[in-house]
């Protein structure tokens, strides 16, 4: 079963600003994960957080990209079947979390 997928306006936004070839392999890691979406110690091919740095990240995951340096993070609606993609940026630093952070707390996620 594949999951229903939904981005947040700013994540949209961070697809659109990355270039053409990174732009298709996260999109190519996005769908696979989106065909079993679950954290790994449930069985799927998602990447648990937790907290990282001043941020608390619990209850949402991440795609990594190493070798294109990108990470998604992500969090599972388990009522709807959908994969929320809250932010897709470069691997530097935590700053990719920071920003996840303050978009979960604005949007009240």
């Amino acid at each position: 079963m594949s999951w229903k997928l939904v981005f947040l306006p700013e994540a949209l936004k961070d697809m659109k600003n990355l270039d053409g070839n990174r732009k298709i392999l996260v999109l190519k890691a996005i769908k696979k994960v989106q065909t079993n979406p679950l954290p790994t110690y449930e069985g799927g091919l998602g990447k648990p957080l937790g907290n990282k740095g001043s941020n608390n990240l619990t209850g949402f995951l991440k795609i990594k990209l190493r070798d294109a340096g990108i990470r998604v993070v992500y969090k599972l609606i388990k009522v709807e079947t959908e994969m929320l993609v809250i932010v897709v940026g470069a691997r530097a630093d935590d700053e990719v979390y920071e920003i996840a952070d303050k978009r979960i707390k604005r949007h009240g996620l």
